[in-house]
């Protein structure tokens, strides 16, 4: 057993046996409401929501594993798959304190704005009780809270494996996940998404349910790896399995209800205005890909009918909960058309993205973060409803979160490479990672 490979286990088996001998604290009660605060149809919601967004990383690796060559099929279902595994360790430990612990930042005009939590603060989940807490969650359990935001982070880094699918070491790319999450997702979370966070707070930023946290930033990170990575020896190849396609989209449209819809944080009717949007933008963008493509003189294929499905997924992620049902519409075609453009591109044809993820999550993610620029209807939010000042806002922010994200992403492939060797050997690579990393084929 390899040097690498004892210190992964290592690192695992540390987690639960620090856990047991870890003395946990009472919880802070002036941070927590009490048992009269919680509202039941909230709890039985967000719980009907994380279940959600659990599935939809096994429809994601549907998604994927349908699109790769038949040899590389397994390999990437599970890169997908281990997620599930690796972020959730590593949350309880500590991505969530790093999330939403107590701001740690700067000062500006006397007010403290958070670029990351404090990575100590719910160490273990250590006071991250039954009770509501006052800003995070007032209606639901604050550990209901947790693993909710735990699906969000779990998916990010499942989405990136697209962009080096059929080129990666399993033992590099395990390495990558942790440190992703805990480097760039957590603190991105933490800027956007706590109520003293720099990009939310200060700048103003709107994120109903990710469009920042997650699809920007998992796009610049894949865009980062096909870049460091290279291209595959041979980049044409034949998807294994339509069909699976067809059963990820399904899974991921069903599962992004809870996504989006859930982000409300509540039994209520923004809940309601999320799922409509949702799904009619998802509608759009389908039908407005597959025509575009007939229309660009490509046939209409199922596989493009479910990447446009799952591109209007993506476009109105950061906008479900402030816009308009006519609105939607408008962002579910506007994506689907600057993704296809940007997907059919001769300067992107250049970067051996294998899956497309750049096109597809990030530049959705872009577009739905601009739009949401423009349309929020929160007063003082967007364009329309505060002028351009806020606009400009958010563009600057959109600017710095691409930097960050990608900067951050190539900087962590390049410096773990020095280390675990994240290319597989060309040998492997021709008779697939199926059976080189795992020993297994369909």
């Amino acid at each position: 057993m390899k040097f690498k490979w004892k210190v992964a286990f290592l690192i695992t088996i540390a987690a639960p046996v620090l856990g047991l001998f870890w003395k946990h604290s009472q919880p802070i009660l002036e941070n927590f409401g009490t048992d009269n605060d919680l509202v039941f149809a909230d709890i039985a919601w967000l719980l009907t929501a994380s279940c959600l967004v659990l599935l939809m990383t096994p429809g994601l690796s549907l998604f994927y594993g349908g699109m790769v060559s038949k040899k590389n099929l397994i390999s990437t279902m599970l890169q997908s798959f281990i997620c599930l595994g690796v972020v959730t360790m590593l949350w309880v430990v500590v991505g969530f304190s790093i999330a939403f612990g107590d701001p740690i930042g700067i000062t500006i005009d006397g007010v403290k704005y958070g670029l990351f939590g404090n990575p100590f603060q719910y160490l273990f989940f250590d006071q991250v009780a039954e009770l509501p807490h006052k800003t995070l969650g007032p209606t639901i359990p604050f550990i209901l809270f947790a693993l909710f935001q735990m699906k969000f982070a779990v998916i990010t880094p499942a989405i990136i494996t697209g962009s080096f699918a059929e080129r990666v070491r399993f033992i590099g790319y395990l390495f990558f996940i942790g440190i992703f999450c805990v480097f760039v997702y957590a603190p991105l979370a933490h800027m956007v998404w706590h109520p003293n966070g720099l990009i939310g707070s200060y700048f103003g930023l709107l994120d109903f349910a990710g469009g920042t946290v997650v699809h920007i930033s998992a796009g610049l990170a894949s865009l980062a790896g096909a870049l460091f990575l290279g291209k595959r020896n041979k980049p044409r190849h034949e998807p294994s399995n339509i069909t699976y396609v067809l059963l990820g989209t399904g899974m991921l449209w069903f599962g992004w209800f809870g996504f989006n819809a859930g982000s409300s944080f509540g039994a209520n009717a923004t809940a309601a205005l999320a799922f409509a949007t949702t799904t009619i933008s998802s509608a759009t963008a389908m039908m407005t890909w597959v025509l575009f493509d007939r229309i660009q003189g490509r046939k209409i294929s199922a596989l493009q009918a479910c990447i446009g499905a799952v591109v209007g997924l993506v476009v109105i992620t950061p906008a479900a909960g402030y816009i308009t049902v006519p609105e939607s519409f408008f962002f579910g075609a506007v994506g689907a058309i600057v993704s296809n453009m940007a997907m059919h591109a001769k300067f992107f044809k250049r970067i051996d993205d294998t899956l497309d993820v750049f096109a597809c999550h990030g530049v959705g993610g872009i577009m739905g973060m601009i739009l949401t620029a423009i349309f929020a209807g929160k007063e003082g939010s967007s364009l329309l409803h505060g002028g351009w000042a806020i606009f400009g806002s958010h563009m600057l922010v959109l600017v710095g979160v691409s930097i960050f994200s990608f900067g951050m992403a190539y900087a962590i492939f390049f410096l773990l490479n020095k280390f675990v060797t994240l290319r597989v050997r060309p040998e492997y690579e021709e008779v697939g990672l199926d059976i080189s990393q795992h020993g297994e084929s369909i």
